[in-house]
Protein backbone atom coordinates (compact mmCIF):
# COMPACT_ATOMS: atom_id res chain seq x y z
CA UNK A 1 0.00 0.00 0.00
CA UNK A 2 1.28 3.43 -0.95
CA UNK A 3 -0.40 6.63 0.31
CA UNK A 4 0.07 10.20 -0.82
CA UNK A 5 -1.71 13.51 -0.59
CA UNK A 6 -1.91 15.56 -3.78
CA UNK A 7 -3.22 19.06 -4.38
CA UNK A 8 -5.97 19.22 -7.01
CA UNK A 9 -7.43 22.29 -8.70
CA UNK A 10 -4.19 24.13 -7.92
CA UNK A 11 -1.91 26.27 -10.03
CA UNK A 12 0.95 26.01 -7.53
CA UNK A 13 2.18 23.57 -4.84
CA UNK A 14 0.53 23.65 -1.42
CA UNK A 15 -2.64 25.21 -2.80
CA UNK A 16 -5.97 23.87 -3.99
CA UNK A 17 -7.84 20.97 -2.44
CA UNK A 18 -5.91 18.12 -0.81
CA UNK A 19 -6.82 14.64 -2.04
CA UNK A 20 -5.62 11.37 -0.51
CA UNK A 21 -4.57 8.73 -3.04
CA UNK A 22 -4.00 5.15 -1.89
CA UNK A 23 -2.35 2.82 -4.42
CA UNK A 24 -1.67 -0.92 -4.37
CA UNK A 25 -4.49 -1.53 -1.93
CA UNK A 26 -6.17 -4.60 -3.43
CA UNK A 27 -5.70 -6.50 -0.16
CA UNK A 28 -7.65 -3.94 1.90
CA UNK A 29 -11.20 -4.78 2.86
CA UNK A 30 -13.97 -2.27 2.31
CA UNK A 31 -14.06 -1.68 6.06
CA UNK A 32 -10.32 -0.97 6.12
CA UNK A 33 -10.69 1.47 3.22
CA UNK A 34 -13.45 3.31 5.09
CA UNK A 35 -11.32 3.44 8.24
CA UNK A 36 -8.32 4.75 6.30
CA UNK A 37 -10.45 7.43 4.62
CA UNK A 38 -11.76 8.54 8.03
CA UNK A 39 -8.21 8.64 9.39
CA UNK A 40 -7.04 10.82 6.48
CA UNK A 41 -9.75 13.35 7.45
CA UNK A 42 -9.92 14.91 3.97
CA UNK A 43 -12.96 15.62 1.83
CA UNK A 44 -11.92 12.96 -0.70
CA UNK A 45 -9.87 9.75 -0.65
CA UNK A 46 -9.24 7.73 -3.81
CA UNK A 47 -8.27 4.05 -3.82
CA UNK A 48 -6.47 2.73 -6.91
CA UNK A 49 -6.76 -1.05 -7.27
CA UNK A 50 -5.11 -2.99 -10.10
CA UNK A 51 -7.45 -5.60 -11.53
CA UNK A 52 -5.29 -8.08 -13.44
Amino acid sequence: MDCMIVDVFAERPLAGNPLAVVRDCADLSTEAMHALAREMNLSETTFVVDED
